[in-house]
């Protein structure tokens, strides 16, 4: 989630939208509502056992696998944490962990703060680590912070450890093991479960949330299988489908064959599906959740948002950095774009490896080229010889798991140098020689500086940077069809953040035919002025897609009464519907409940929106957004001094933020109390030096109140750091001149 901040300090009025969402048609006329094919299919949920009979060496396998323990009830057989009265303190607070009655409980602080006994409801995972689900009111389950180290003893395991411990998370911090950050039923549920349904009953505020499975079960790959067992029992096989509902089929009849030229493998047919990865992107990609109301093979986006490489999750070459699992990683890599899919190298039923070791890679690489030292520079056998230890560099979280990113590049140390990016060879391995030494090395011992296939890094990490010019290459990306989806959708990303000017044509973006890229087209239009969004975004309106549709909606909800045609607005209202169904699916967030009084606002439904922002301060007291939402309400109603109290309300919650304080300023200005404003606006400045609005406004602000030296040393220290922002430059020119 994210919000836009604008302030026109001359009209004295403050706008904020937050915008969390994220057809193929020609950019023209009016868009025809098509409803979307139904996703839910007749066949019903029949449970693992019932796939035993017939497929029992795939189900030996899943049941030694860690999809098979995602979640088990505690058991004797399932419990791998030492419960013998084992103690742990963390943060000044002393936990036991006991046993009674053949039941697991632990002894720990509550929600307020007094030690509680709690029994352990449920196990969460396996390994390397495991975690413990404890039930609380409303139908919640929470997941409990001390997680047990399932490691041996001989590689450090074998204890209980905390998943935050280098800071001290207390009762009534969103992370502590009862706040918000830990709540199962929406943080983890969806990919610990088969054929879960979240259930949040937001008038009651409790979950009421149901699974078939407590594992990821085959039908958590393969879709609810009633009709396929009814197929194979009957030995019916005339459904082309065989009843399955997501038939994983790609790979059938499919070979590699290495050309001895190149010593790569290429595929004997081209894929033209990403069902497969899809199917595992569900839970193996950071995204939100749109709805449950959908099935395995369905399209992705259909019921998630994939999050693009942003800059707070990412690298700027595409290096995971945040907890972001898999997919966005592989998506961007050549593998993916050779065709290459997840059971090329992972047995989709054990979890693991096809082949242990370089032998999953020399099935598609010659091994007498890459497999050797005159590749690698590594003597064999050793850790530093390893495939992944270079292509694939590994990142620890939960403080004990690591896990490799699947971008498959080439080590680059010297763009450790230019961009800052961590790179294989130093991170781990060559620390006391650095980066520097590294990247000489290996374009000695290559011959050449090192390519690879991943060629935005420089571009991303430019604009991130802020350098002039950097929105021209970002849009050469983005107009780029050879290069990866994501990449392109995150380039465009970028520049719908940085204006409209630096917008590329969005003709063909919109007729793209991957939804993440015309997704972010969506998001783009929502940028652009009103004549602009209405030539561009109605026809995103009847994408087939839901979160196209849903961003579409977003993008144009404060024109959608007033400016569109009759047709256009009979689809938008299909949108706008899928776009509150969105929020309510996710009632039990703050960040939805802003969302939807955002657009309740926009849509002139300011009480509803008002009781909605109401509601993510009562889920999350420290929500910034909100109390600058609510107070952007009461504005438009005319009632400053309401305007007032909720931003003070705020930062009674988040005295450090600078948005908060910049919004209360402007709002003094309204009731003109200029002398009360101006202290409030520098500390926004203060907090936020970066925010190059915040330093104009504030000058602007001295300079009413007569101030003029103090606002041109605003903002020339804002120019220096924000060259390219017009309007202090502007500014500035205009005050030096008066002077």
């Amino acid at each position: 989630m994210r919000y836009v901040l604008t302030a026109a300090f001359a009209a004295l009025v403050l706008v904020i939208a937050v915008v969390a969402v994220r057809r193929h048609a020609s950019s023209g006329g009016s868009s025809a509502y098509v409803p979307p094919a139904a996703t839910a299919p007749s066949p019903i949920y029949v449970g693992s056992g019932a796939c035993v009979d017939c497929h029992r060496a795939e189900a030996d396998k899943w049941r030694a696998s860690q999809h098979a323990g995602a979640m088990t009830s505690a058991s004797e057989s399932s419990v791998l944490g030492n419960f013998q009265n084992a103690r742990f303190t963390y943060g000044g607070t002393t936990s036991t962990f006991f046993r009674r009655d053949g039941r697991f409980f632990v002894r720990t602080d509550g929600s307020d703060g007094r030690l509680r006994e709690f029994e352990i409801a449920y196990t969460f995972g396996v390994a390397p680590l495991q975690q413990y689900l404890i039930a609380q009111p409303g139908g919640r389950l929470q997941a409990l912070g001390i997680a047990w180290d399932a490691r041996p003893a001989s590689h450090g395991g074998q204890r209980w450890f905390h998943l935050y411990p280098h800071e001290t998370i207390t009762p009534g911090d969103p992370l502590h093991w009862t706040g918000l950050m830990q709540n199962w039923n929406f943080m983890c549920a969806d990919c610990h479960a088969t054929n879960l349904r979240k259930g949040y009953d937001a008038r009651a505020r409790e979950f009421h949330t149901t699974w078939s499975e407590t594992a990821v079960g085959c039908e958590a790959c393969h879709g609810p299988g009633s009709a396929h067992v009814d197929a194979a029992r009957a030995k019916k096989r005339d459904r082309p489908d065989y009843g399955l509902t997501a038939r994983l089929d790609e790979r059938r009849g499919v070979s590699w064959q290495i050309d001895p030229l190149t010593g790569n493998a290429r595929r004997s047919a081209t894929r033209t599906s990403d069902r497969e990865i899809e199917v595992c992107a569900r839970c193996h990609a950071r995204r939100s959740q749109l709805t449950d109301e959908t099935y395995p093979g369905d399209t992705l986006e259909n019921a998630f948002r994939v999050n693009t490489i942003e800059a707070a999750l990412f690298y700027p070459d595409g290096q995971q950095k945040d907890e972001v699992y898999t997919y966005a990683t592989f998506a961007e890599s050549k593998m993916y774009a050779n065709g290459v899919t997840c059971s090329d190298c992972h047995d989709p039923h054990s979890g693991g490896r096809v082949a242990a070791g370089n032998a999953v890679c020399t099935r598609c690489h010659l091994a007498t080229k890459y497999n050797a030292p005159s590749h690698h520079f590594h003597r064999p056998d050793t850790p530093a010889a390893q495939c992944v230890t270079c292509h694939m560099p590994a990142r620890t979280y939960m403080v004990i798991d690591p896990r490799h990113d699947h971008g498959f590049r080439i080590p680059r140390p010297d763009r450790t140098l230019s961009i800052g990016v961590p790179n294989a060879c130093t991170t781990s391995c060559h620390q006391k020689e650095g980066p520097s030494w590294a990247a000489t090395e290996l374009e000695r011992r290559l011959g050449h500086r090192p390519g690879g296939y991943q060629q935005f890094a420089e571009a991303f990490a430019a604009f991130d940077r802020g350098e002039t010019g950097a929105a021209g290459e970002l849009r050469r990306i983005v107009s780029d069809g050879g290069q990866p989806a994501i990449v392109r959708a995150s380039a465009l990303e970028r520049l719908s953040r940085s204006g409209v000017h630096d917008l590329p044509d969005l003709t063909t973006i919109i007729k793209d035919p991957n939804p993440l890229v015309r997704r972010t087209g969506a998001e783009a239009i929502g940028q652009m002025d009103p004549s602009m969004r209405l030539r561009f975004g109605p026809v995103l309106l009847a994408d087939p897609v839901r979160s196209v549709r849903i961003q579409a909606a977003t993008s144009l909800a404060d024109l959608a009464d007033q400016a569109l045609t009759t047709a256009d607005r009979a689809t938008f209202e299909h949108a706008f519907d899928d776009l509150v169904r969105e929020q309510q699916f996710n009632a039990d967030r703050p960040e939805a409940q802003a969302n939807l009084g955002q657009v309740l606002i926009q849509r002139g439904r300011v009480e509803e929106g008002i009781a909605a922002l109401r509601e993510t301060i009562r889920l999350q007291r420290s929500f910034v957004p909100a109390y600058v939402n609510l107070a952007d309400a009461y504005r438009i109603q005319g009632k400053d001094p309401d305007s007032e109290r909720a931003l003070r309300e705020g930062l009674a919650a988040s005295p450090g933020s600078a948005v908060l304080h910049h919004s209360l300023g402007l709002a003094l200005v309204r009731q003109h109390r200029l002398a009360d404003a101006l202290p409030e606006l520098e500390r926004a400045v203060t907090l936020d030096p970066g925010e190059a609005r915040f330093s104009y406004v504030y000058a602007v602000g001295l300079h009413e109140a007569g101030r003029r030296a103090e606002a041109i040393r605003v903002l020339r220290a804002s120019a220096a750091r924000h060259p390219e922002d017009a309007d202090t430059q502007t500014a500035l020119a205009e005050y030096l001149h008066e002077k």
